[in-house]
């Protein structure tokens, strides 16, 4: 009865942090070459845990991680997840170099003599401008916004150069996966029954990039925002995943590196969401705690 009561007052406090923290922060994510990644302006904020109204914490910390487990098991059996939804970028597959490095480097031959800082820098302030042509910045190949991000950053505009940047972030060159067991433990986890989906804020290099890093297999599904017509944290994205998986909302967890994007998103749609690099730092991890051994 006492772990009822706890459980009850935890999940209330759940809910008022994160209706006061919504309020509190409306930003948006930056980027890395010519795909997304998380590192939002309130992640500086929240990563420290939020603290509304008295009350702390918006992640596992409310629960404990013990009580939490116990209770998805109650409800749910041994494996307490049908679903495992995974972001891409920043979670699943990092950049191999900086950004703005590559600009740099292949921008040389193009005239580009713009320092990798300051590359970084107007990228940075174009990124974060309004993108006016549309809602959503990846747009089937998102071509229109990369052109503009690549031009605002370099000062170049040549198309041949915009055409070696955009190719060279599809290729197995321009990114590395962030867990090296990542195989192993999704096998694992499929094996058991789990169903697997990507769920990214990405235009449609997305999946040919799965087939060069020979990842794509792993998955049951992949919910892009420029197919789904949704960016992150847009719960109809979350939504998307899990009617291609064939599960409810409450039956899947997701894993993410931002905070806004991909736990708050996630919630709104109704599913589980762990912090990757918080909640948990390896797939291997989230694998044990959701009930399968690897």
């Amino acid at each position: 009865m006492a772990t009822t009561t706890k459980l009850a007052r935890a999940l209330s406090s759940l809910v008022n942090n994160v209706n006061g923290a919504r309020s509190l922060m409306r930003s948006g994510s930056i980027s890395n070459g010519l795909a997304p990644f998380s590192s939002s302006a309130a992640a500086a904020i929240v990563r420290q845990d939020v603290v509304v109204g008295g009350s702390r914490g918006v992640g596992l910390e409310i629960l404990g991680v013990k009580d939490y487990e116990d209770y998805r098991r109650s409800l749910y059996g041994d494996i307490t997840h049908k679903a495992l939804l995974v972001d891409a970028v920043g979670t699943l597959v990092v950049p191999s170099q900086p950004m703005a490095q590559i600009y740099r480097q292949i921008g040389e031959k193009y005239g580009v003599e713009y320092s990798e800082d300051e590359i970084l820098n107007r990228y940075r302030r174009a990124y974060e401008q309004p993108w006016g042509q549309s809602r959503l910045r990846y747009v089937n190949d998102g071509r229109p916004f990369w052109q503009y991000i690549v031009s605002s950053s370099t000062g170049c505009s040549d198309s041949q150069y915009f055409e070696e940047l955009y190719d060279y972030y599809t290729t197995e060159k321009a990114w590395h996966l962030c867990d090296p067991d990542a195989e192993k433990v999704f096998k694992s986890l499929r094996k058991a029954g789990v169903k697997l989906a990507v769920v990214s804020n990405f235009d449609t290099r997305l999946r040919p990039l799965l087939r060069a890093l020979k990842c794509d297999h792993w998955f049951d599904a992949v919910a892009v925002s420029a197919e789904v017509a949704a960016e992150k944290p847009n719960p109809t994205i979350f939504l998307k995943a899990c009617e291609l998986l064939g599960v409810n909302p409450e039956d899947a967890l997701h894993i993410g590196d931002d905070r806004r994007n991909d736990i708050w998103g996630a919630r709104d749609a109704g599913c589980d969401a762990w912090l990757w690099g918080s909640d948990v730092h390896s797939f291997q991890e989230v694998a044990q705690r959701i009930g399968v051994q690897v």
